[in-house]
């Protein structure tokens, strides 16, 4: 049986230093390494601690739905629609904002939206049995279709203070630490010791590399699945209320293309496209990689398109790296 060359770097447990060399976390740190060093090199106000901390914020929404995705994708599945629940969960919580709601409606609202938009998805992939990249490519009009007829070429900026401060302000001082960088630091925790500690994740890889077998052995396959749509669509929510908070307004664009560069984290973070092996720590070194290449090319003023390239450009690398590698070492 061929094992899947990030399976084999990423899942097993290494005995030689060759094995931790090779193991996709490795090749990570030092790719990490090298954008930082290179980011240093071309620009003297890269390793600023304020600049730095402002840097998380272009990322840690995308981040937090990130981590998942992860675990939708090792199961098999994915959601192309995240970026268009943020857009519905932010129209929602500008709604609430309008109508004079309290804070914690305003903090409430885009997670139920999420949890609504994630259950529906699930629905339609578990319970009636769709293919779930046909499923939420249509619900990615369906919902960003949504935002668009209510909001038309209109702008929500009606939100209070207390609320925008949220998304603006730093939860600790020195270290400047941004409310989102540091969810998203808790929730990489949390998702880790969930997959790689606990049965649950086990069962998350059984499903990706066998889900026929998976069933017959008693892991309730649809069911885990319905819930790591509901939540990515949790997740999701809770990144349109902290972007709104951030940027302060809700507009019908919001988030757009987020879908391609949250993707872009997991595979290249070592997650298989195919299902069945994958890490969070690889998914958090991605993240790191992706948001300080991005922050290193806005500080020598890149064209955001060119960032674009560059993104779908390691994509690509991502997912036909692995390929080529399986490929080499059958041929050996």
């Amino acid at each position: 049986m061929n094992v899947p060359v990030r399976q084999a770097i990423a899942d097993a447990a290494p005995r030689k230093m060759s094995d931790w060399l090779l193991r996709w976390e490795t090749i990570l740190v030092g790719l990490l390494i090298v954008v930082i060093a290179g980011n240093t090199a071309i620009s003297p106000y890269f390793l600023d601690i304020y600049n730095l901390s402002d840097a998380t914020y272009n990322f840690s929404e995308k981040a937090i739905v990130a981590l998942a995705m992860a675990l939708l994708i090792i199961t098999r599945e994915i959601d192309l629609s995240v970026a268009a629940v943020i857009a519905l969960a932010s129209l929602a919580t500008g709604l609430a904002a309008e109508s004079g709601a309290p804070l914690i409606v305003l903090l409430v609202v885009g997670p139920a939206v999420g949890i609504v938009c994630g259950a529906f998805n699930g629905f339609l992939v578990t319970g009636i049995g769709l293919p779930s990249i046909v499923v939420t490519i249509g619900t990615m009009s369906l919902y960003r279709g949504l935002a668009q007829v209510v909001l038309g070429d209109q702008v929500i900026k009606q939100y209070p203070k207390d609320y925008t401060a949220i998304g603006q302000s730093y939860l600790i001082n020195w270290p400047p630490l941004p409310y989102s960088f540091v969810i998203f630091l808790v929730l990489a925790v949390v998702f880790a010791v969930v997959l790689h500690k606990t049965a649950f994740g086990r069962k998350l890889y059984a499903i990706g590399n066998n889900p026929v077998a998976a069933k017959f052995s008693g892991i309730p396959v649809e069911r885990i699945r319905f819930l790591l749509f509901v939540l990515t669509g949790l997740l999701a929510g809770l990144a349109a209320t902290l972007l709104t908070a951030r940027i302060g307004s809700t507009r019908p664009n919001i988030a757009l293309g987020w879908e391609l560069e949250i993707i872009t984290m997991v595979i290249l973070g070592g997650v298989s496209i195919a299902g069945g092996s994958g890490t969070i720590p690889g998914v958090v070194l991605a993240v790191f990689i992706l948001g300080l290449i991005t922050f290193g090319l806005s500080l020598i003023n890149v064209p955001g398109i060119v960032i674009s390239v560059i993104l779908g450009c390691l994509l690509i690398v991502s997912i036909a790296g692995p390929i080529l590698v399986r490929r080499l070492l059958r041929g050996r």
